[in-house]
């Protein structure tokens, strides 16, 4: 039997225009709408199935979330869609390295066999939480995580890797990472869940507040687009000096 945890972070819808704040450290959070992580909801999505399956496994799924009071609204969405309980870590990562240590700092002080995380967020898209996060608890991690099955209490997965495709069994206690493919279509909460989620438990723990040797420096926009420029069919040799001369892309 196993206890699952997902690891969630709240991001700004896709279709949300962002503004960098007055500080150029932050940006301006009024207006925005957050959403789960679409990689996080995922896997959840999967962590879900395999708690209601006929033959399950999983006698608890936890969803853990590092961030602010801000952020409940998302973790009761996590709830509505069928988690057991939720953990939030009071603190406000503004990092990779930041966010991977509170939640080192709270999984040392648990036990769980399976620590799932998505792929990135699909704000930095750093891509680096779940491999941090191992590295700090001393736990074997595996990332690219397309596929995930419990079976006779141990963990059965598919990885990608650039020489195909990797089929692995594996004993818990252990960190996944997952991508593509491994759920897909997100749970929609159920009238039912979403009522249920206000009175399921969830927890709030103070996050550590030593050892983080990161820090962020700032903000700024990407750079304009330029104007685009039209080169006449017949004249190739324009084309070829814009684009090693200006575009330098040759």
């Amino acid at each position: 039997m196993m206890k699952i945890a997902v690891c969630l972070s709240q991001v700004p819808d896709t279709t949300t225009p962002i503004k960098i704040a007055a500080d150029n450290c932050s940006i301006e959070t009024q207006g925005i709408q957050w959403v789960i992580n679409p990689w996080d909801e995922l896997t959840l999505t999967r962590a879900i199935e395999l708690r209601e399956s006929a033959d399950s496994q999983v006698t608890e799924l936890v969803v853990v979330h590092a961030g602010g009071v801000d952020a409940e609204p998302v973790i009761r969405k996590a709830l509505a869609m069928g988690a057991d309980r939720a953990v939030r870590i009071d603190t406000k990562p503004q990092d990779a390295t930041s966010a991977a240590l509170v939640l080192a700092d709270y999984f040392k002080r648990e036990s769980y066999d399976l620590i799932l995380t998505g792929l990135e967020s699909a704000d930095f898209n750093g891509g680096i939480t779940g491999v941090l996060l191992a590295s700090k608890l001393g736990l074997d991690v595996i990332n690219n995580v397309s596929s995930l099955e419990i079976i006779a209490g141990k963990v059965s997965l598919k990885r990608e890797s650039n020489q195909g495709t990797q089929s692995l069994n594996l004993n818990s206690p252990v960190v996944i990472v997952t991508q593509k493919g491994i759920a897909i279509v997100p749970r929609i909460p159920s009238m039912r869940g979403v009522m249920s989620a206000r009175t399921k438990p969830l927890q709030i723990v103070a996050a550590s507040t030593g050892g983080i040797d990161s820090g962020l420096r700032g903000y700024q926009y990407p750079p304009k687009r330029q104007t685009c420029k039209f080169v006449p069919a017949d004249e190739a040799g324009k084309l070829i000096d814009l684009l090693r001369n200006e575009a330098r892309v040759i």
